[in-house]
């Protein structure tokens, strides 16, 4: 792998206590409604990117930890991805760059802390009743392609509501108007009807927790296509970033919008030396970020 930058890895380490305290107090809030519930078990699926999104199994992965990335599994729109297929049993969207960017993920997560990060992610199903509380900080991959339920959309709710949070990535487009952007923002609006979207600015707190990232907002973490073929995507790629969000009452942030970005690409690709090292170190400083924003507001 290549290096890593460390910087900010002391403010990190020093902050890991205030996490983890967090981190048990998010999960009060979220399973106080269920106390009878128990977590579903961790299970793998296959992505629908082969090889190229394939990870070998840690081999501490089923030792526990205090923070796991979740991984939401969704429905998608347009009669899935590729050709459609179950969504339950994996290769449609919501499989984008899984399982190998979120274990890289936790590996970078784990060398810029002392934080008890789990090896492996968490899929997580809307459909599961309460176990969507269980796992306070969740990517949502492809986030174009998902097509939520009213069923689902209103457990989400109420877990964002109640402390959760989500990463939304790699989806890309025009902007208002565009398909892939329609289809996200019709779902989200079955999830918070009357919340608006907003756009970010660079003094946003998410961009500072731990790593300073001025002008962050300026920035797109590209696909990997647009990156090996000079800039330029095969699908219409929109070339402006995006960095947006919906806030609660209080102004905390429950969900970031990387639109026109895939730092999922970033975590998948980070060891291939196509893809700009500087824009790996970039994301994933962002990563670490987002984490710790989702478990400390």
């Amino acid at each position: 792998m290549r290096d890593r930058s460390r910087t900010g890895a002391a403010i990190f380490g020093t902050t890991v206590g205030a996490v983890m305290q967090a981190v048990a107090v998010a999960l009060m809030l979220l399973l106080v409604h269920s106390a009878a519930a128990q977590p579903k078990a961790w299970r793998e699926f296959e992505g629908f990117e082969g090889a190229d999104s394939a990870a070998a199994l840690p081999d501490d992965a089923l030792v526990p930890g205090e923070l796991v990335i979740g991984r939401l599994m969704y429905p998608s729109a347009r009669g899935g991805f590729l050709g459609g297929g179950d969504w339950r049993q994996g290769r449609t969207g919501w499989t984008d760059d899984y399982p190998k960017a979120d274990r890289l993920l936790a590996q970078m997560l784990r060398r810029l802390s002392r934080a008890n990060v789990r090896a492996v992610e968490q899929p997580v199903n809307p459909d599961d009743g309460d176990d969507i509380d269980y796992w306070p900080f969740m990517i949502v991959g492809l986030a174009g392609s998902w097509q939520l339920t009213d069923a689902q959309a209103a457990n989400i709710r109420e877990y964002l509501l109640r402390g959760g949070f989500m990463f939304c990535d790699s989806f890309f487009g025009g902007g208002y108007g565009d398909r892939n952007w329609d289809s996200f923002e019709e779902s989200l609006k079955r999830v918070f009807p009357d919340r608006p979207i907003i756009d970010l600015t660079d003094d946003h707190p998410i961009f500072h927790t731990v790593f300073d990232l001025p002008g962050m907002t300026n920035v797109m973490i590209p696909h990997v296509s647009m990156v090996m073929r000079g800039g330029r995507g095969g699908m219409g790629y929109g070339l402006q970033p995006h960095w947006r969000g919906v806030e609660d009452d209080k102004g905390r942030l429950l969900m970031l919008i990387a639109y026109n970005n895939d730092n999922g690409d970033a975590w998948q690709w980070a060891d291939d030396p196509r893809y700009p090292g500087e824009l790996v170190n970039l994301s994933l400083r962002l990563a670490v970020n987002v984490a710790m924003y989702a478990m400390t507001h």
